[in-house]
């Protein structure tokens, strides 16, 4: 907390409680930490690096299953996504060597440096599955690539959940539990979607559900992370996190909705797949977004930074009755 923060905080001299209603401040109102710099490269990777990784597990799911159309085309989502990821993320850093350097060392305690051996790892055996099989050679080392790949897949859905999770976002920090969950459910939905769009609908019938499973993670994960959230749930209800929170959950709602009845409506059942799964698409994307402007509100909000420190050091205070140092909040 800064000195700012410190001379209008409204608490008694024991330092106990604030003045009810009061609201935390800082010198200008200006943000206590740094707001996330990233430009839009950075939400997109967060969707196709998802995209990838649940198309993937799709993949290997098809092919130990038999369906040869649906893996063809979830082993080709899963190939473009990760090929469109290493460039979101290069031209976010400005200079390629950039990225070159981050895989120079591999620091376990860094989820930025896991993340970067990850996505190479996992580009890398996904293109070359994808590329023995549309050639039709190698067909054990092919299987072997897609299963390394299917290996390191669920981290790939997951694992940009954990890495702003680690930052001193609150809005992010503070929803660590639920966020990994969250990225799973629209990775998962979002793959689904896409393989529903390529695939006859004859053999898209355990994807349509998977996508419909998927959606209802979003909905339902999403709810339980903003009642976690409490008053730091703010930004999502504000534009511009508000804007795509509720774009997010129309257009997830409504592609679940057309998935579902798809299957009654006769000669419309490939309009309403269609329609479906480009609305599911198209929430699971801005259900991304959503997470990344609501991080960009919070660190702006000094109050966000200072009220969760505030409950910590008073919950810390009646289980001590000590003062409590700032370097154990």
């Amino acid at each position: 907390m800064t000195a700012g923060s410190a001379s209008t905080s409204p608490q008694t001299r024991a330092g106990h409680e604030m003045v009810p209603g009061e609201r935390s401040r800082s010198y200008y109102g200006r943000g206590i930490i740094n707001a996330p710099v990233w430009t839009w490269e950075i939400p997109t990777y967060f969707f196709a690096g998802g995209l990838a990784g649940a198309a993937s597990l799709i993949t290997a799911a098809a092919q130990a299953t038999g369906n040869t159309a649906l893996a063809q085309a979830a082993g080709r989502i899963a190939t473009g996504a990760a090929l469109a990821s290493p460039p979101l993320l290069i031209s976010d850093l400005g200079r390629p060597e950039r990225f070159h350097h981050m895989l120079r060392v591999l620091k376990p305690s860094s989820p930025m440096s896991l993340g970067s051996w990850l996505l190479a790892g996992f580009s890398t055996a996904q293109t070359g599955a994808t590329a023995l099989a549309e050639l039709g050679r190698l067909p054990r080392l092919q299987r072997l690539a897609q299963a390394v790949a299917a290996a390191l897949a669920p981290m790939m859905t997951t694992y940009t959940a954990v890495l702003i999770s680690d930052t001193a976002v609150p809005v992010w920090h503070e929803a660590r539990g639920q966020l990994p969950w969250l990225f799973a459910g629209g990775a998962v939905a979002s793959a689904a979607s896409a393989c529903v769009l390529l695939v006859p609908d004859d053999d898209a019938g355990a994807v349509r559900r998977l996508a419909m499973v998927g959606c209802v993670s979003e909905v339902v994960v999403f709810e339980i992370m903003e009642r976690h959230l409490g008053e730091l749930a703010g930004p999502y209800d504000q534009h511009p996190a508000g804007t795509w929170s509720t774009a997010a959950s129309t257009l997830t709602a409504v592609g679940a909705a057309l998935l579902a009845v798809s299957g009654r409506l006769g000669r419309l059942r490939r309009t309403a797949n269609v329609a479906g799964a480009l609305a599911t698409l198209a929430g699971a994307f801005a259900e991304r977004w959503a997470v990344f402007r609501a991080g960009e509100a919070s660190a702006d909000d000094p109050a966000h930074t200072v009220d969760p420190q505030r409950r910590r050091a008073d919950a810390l205070r009646s289980r001590t009755d000590q003062p409590v140092e700032p370097g154990r909040l």
